[in-house]
């Protein structure tokens, strides 16, 4: 995925299913310059991350 789908994903009304390593994730904030997202896993909300956002995958 590329940094604009990923921020287009976080301001969408709309659930869309986003996997990071083969597990549900939230977006919480997206960083185009750098390419990156601040992330969480759906059943983990206390574990947030950095993830590149070419490692996230739009189900």
């Amino acid at each position: 995925m590329d940094a604009g789908r990923a921020k287009q994903i976080l301001e969408s009304p709309k659930e869309i299913m986003v996997h990071y390593q083969g597990n549900p994730i939230w977006i919480q904030q997206v960083d185009e310059a750098g390419h990156t997202a601040r992330v969480y896993l759906k059943n983990e909300p206390e574990n947030e991350m950095t993830v590149n956002v070419t490692q996230l995958n739009e189900l």
